[in-house]
């Protein structure tokens, strides 16, 4: 038998990763953790996230079983609604225009409910994300789009959590750790290649799991695949996902998967910093559009803020927000919209303009064509079927009509200061293009074979999402995949064993 270090290595230390390595471990497996970023970046993008994840649920009951702790009073006050797992397919193939790949998209709903409660076992407490999925309206609480729960402390929560986990069962971590290569020999993959403090060092391994992300953070990538314009988008996330995992399992013929020209990409701080900080006290996140209109430059609208729920809006958006001319737009609320916008409106950072009239704000308001602003408002108040009662927890129904670009739902008057104005520019998540896998998570060469030893998991697995994505089905994705990679892993060493 081959002299081995590991069982199992695991490429990246993020949901996916973690939930890998934990996984594997159960299987009997040792396990190393390769995180690229020092010890206080760890997590890769699950740290910047708000720790949701969407789920099938069959409402209350379920609830009581995922937030044990729920009180009397969040009961009373608060629908949770349901979400079966046909709603949650129809929403995934319609929101990817029915691109998808089929049998991964069922994983992805089958497992969710099963994997989410894994995760509660082993690692985290969840709870109800009152505020951003659910407005309080007429004295009570209703859930929309099923997406209900996040991890106690977000998403720096849950990524605390796993490593606490992985400490307590024995998961090795080594941070600083870049991997540049797989090793390949006549088993199949045999380890990894590393550079540390700029020494490479190979590490051997009966198999390897990929979960390091997608090429989000590659400058050079982004242009090559998502087009010209994307190398100035602004990372929402870590700095450290550059598609090292995509590159390593091509370079041994892995096949390529997915929308390679396609992304998670959101309206953000326009002048937010190149990459996110997991340490900053300030957000960037500007996803309140649907209560509001969103102008460019030239002072007109582009995009229908109330075509559906943010969540099934929001991670496209970003790409038309990056089309417009200068590549930046202004968010504008009145009074009324006021009310709705989350905290990270009112956090340091944010690029606001506020006025009493709406002629003193659009000259506030840098780079915006002032007469077709205050047109564009004009006939936009015009248009509003306002008979139709406002409701920010359902599509309403409260539309405009006779407009170029029509507002479906939530389409409240511009017309009570005091009025305020946020500048965005265009946030990138992660990249929809990678490998291919199987539903064990093998990953496959150009003609559908697996490579011995080699799985994938989270960001960098393409074919799931295309075009755009269901709000909190990214952490949801990356625990299902992972948890089945490192089964799948633990299954595969202990069986050459």
């Amino acid at each position: 038998m081959q002299q081995t270090d590991y069982d199992v290595i695991v490429v990246g230390a993020g949901n996916a990763a973690m939930c890998a390595a934990l996984s594997a471990q159960e299987q009997g497996a040792k396990v190393l953790v390769l995180e690229r970023a020092p010890q206080d970046q760890r997590g890769g993008n699950t740290a910047f996230t708000e720790g949701g994840m969407r789920m099938v649920h069959n409402g209350l009951e379920d609830m009581k079983k995922f937030v044990p702790d729920l009180t009397p009073e969040e009961i009373a006050n608060t629908d949770f609604g349901e979400y079966p797992a046909e709603q949650y397919l129809d929403d995934i193939a319609r929101i990817t225009q029915y691109q998808t790949d089929p049998d991964l998209a069922e994983l992805l709903v089958t497992r969710s409910a099963d994997t989410v409660h894994w995760v509660r076992q082993n690692v985290v407490r969840f709870a109800p994300k009152y505020g951003r999925q659910a407005f309080k309206h007429e004295g009570r609480f209703k859930f929309f789009t099923g997406f209900v729960i996040a991890a106690v402390g977000g998403g720096r929560g849950l990524s605390d959590a796993y490593f606490k986990a992985a400490e307590k069962k024995g998961v090795d971590v080594r941070y600083n750790a870049r991997a540049t290569a797989l090793l390949r020999g006549r088993a199949g993959i045999e380890g990894v290649r590393i550079t540390v403090g700029g020494v490479d060092e190979e590490i051997r391994a009966r198999a390897v799991v990929l979960a390091c992300g997608g090429f989000e953070a590659n400058r050079e990538w982004r242009t090559a695949y998502l087009g010209p314009g994307w190398d100035i988008a602004k990372v929402r996330g870590t700095r450290y996902n550059t598609g090292d995992g995509i590159r390593m399992a091509l370079d041994v013929g892995a096949q390529p998967y997915g929308q390679w020209s396609g992304c998670h990409g959101v309206a953000w701080e326009r002048y937010a910093p190149d990459f996110g900080d997991p340490n900053a006290h300030t957000s960037s996140q500007r996803h309140n559009y649907p209560l509001g209109i969103v102008v460019n430059a030239d002072g007109k609208r582009f995009i229908d803020e109330g075509a559906d729920f943010r969540n099934f809006t929001y991670a496209k958006y970003g790409r038309m927000v990056l089309q417009q001319p200068g590549s930046y737009a202004w968010q504008v609320f009145d009074a009324q919209g006021s009310q709705y916008l989350r905290d990270d409106y009112r956090l340091p950072g944010a690029t606001r303009v506020t006025a009493d009239t709406l002629e003193e704000l659009v000259k506030r308001m840098e780079d915006v064509n002032p007469e077709q602003f205050m047109k564009t408002v004009r006939d936009y108040n015009a248009s509003i079927k306002r008979e139709v009662p406002f409701n920010p927890n359902v599509k309403d129904g409260r539309c405009t009509v006779g407009l170029e670009v029509p507002k479906s739902n939530w389409a409240n008057p511009v017309e009570k200061g005091p009025f305020e104005a946020f500048a965005v520019g265009t946030g990138i998540t992660f990249t929809f293009g990678g490998l291919k896998i199987d539903t064990t998570t093998r990953v496959l060469d150009i003609a559908d074979t697996p490579l011995p030893g080699l799985y994938a998991a989270g960001e960098l697995v393409g074919g799931i999402f295309y075009f755009n994505y269901p709000g909190a089905s990214g952490l949801m994705s990356g625990a299902v995949f992972g948890r089945l990679a490192g089964l799948a892993a633990g299954a595969y060493v202990c069986n050459k064993a």
